[in-house]
């Protein structure tokens, strides 16, 4: 009887101890507030700065579209390229210096600037050398698509690419097969790209108000890693049906092993 009881005693400790706990699976809890309230998050969204090697796409129209034909690539030289490819090859790459080269008005500082910003600095060169009025030109810039990377515990890792202006760290991931139940959603590492080095930035994607954080947006060439839990290393499953059935599994292979020692 007492070595039923060890027995029981111990699968209850080792469902308790392995299983994964229902609320860390769970995204965006309202963990400040009591749960019949209605919660309003503010998201936070700072227009983005143009970095090295960012890719922009640069379009310009006129009146004439014949004059203007320089500054547009025409696109046409591998048919089969995917959109990913067209855009490195037809975007202007901005250089270690911050530099964009268009053909005529040379080169181009864009380090730091918004998309906004860097169409005004090319319509204000049109201006000054092709151009006597602003209504002549017409300028869009944008970025060729938003690049990023996930690794860890996800459905698929690798390096993924929206063509969307801006992209949340759960559009992200979704992009990317979601976070398995065997990853930490409480701590979402984000490694950023600056002029003077990288940055490692955290998320607790389990609580709402990860809404107003300031990373909740990735941006381009954004690294995000995703930690497993401590359960996957254990080698135990993530709910007690799992954990059950392993711990049945040990346990009748050590009965068994008793039983033929006790007939040797």
């Amino acid at each position: 009887m007492t070595r039923f009881f060890l027995i029981a005693l111990l699968i209850m400790a080792s469902v308790t101890v392995s299983c994964v706990p229902y609320k860390d699976t769970l995204y965006l809890q309202n963990k400040n507030a009591a749960t019949d309230s209605t919660q309003i998050i503010v998201e936070k969204q700072k227009p983005y700065r143009v970095q090295i090697n960012d890719i922009l796409n640069i379009r310009i129209k006129a009146a004439k579209q014949e004059t203007v034909k320089i500054f547009n690539p025409i696109g046409e030289g591998d048919l089969n390229a995917s959109s990913e490819e067209r855009a490195y090859f037809d975007g202007f790459t901005v250089d270690l210096h911050g530099n964009i080269l268009m053909p005529k008005l040379g080169e181009i500082n864009v380090l730091g600037f918004t998309t906004d910003e860097i169409k005004q600095i090319i319509e204000k060169k049109l201006l000054e050398t092709e151009y006597k009025a602003a209504n002549d030109i017409f300028v869009t810039v944008k970025l060729t698509g938003l690049q990023y990377t996930v690794t860890g515990e996800v459905g698929s890792t690798g390096t993924k690419t929206i063509f969307k202006e801006r992209v949340n760290i759960f559009e992200a991931l979704a992009n990317s097969g979601d976070i398995p139940d065997t990853g930490d959603k409480k701590d979402v590492l984000i490694i950023r790209q600056f002029p003077q080095g990288q940055k490692i930035f955290h998320l607790d994607l389990t609580d709402a108000n990860v809404m107003k954080s300031p990373y909740y947006y990735i941006k381009p060439n954004d690294m995000i890693y995703v930690k497993p839990l401590k359960q996957k290393s254990w080698g135990t499953g993530t709910n007690a049906i799992q954990n059950i059935g392993a711990i049945a599994t040990v346990l009748s292979l050590i009965t068994t092993t008793i039983l033929l020692l006790d007939r040797i």
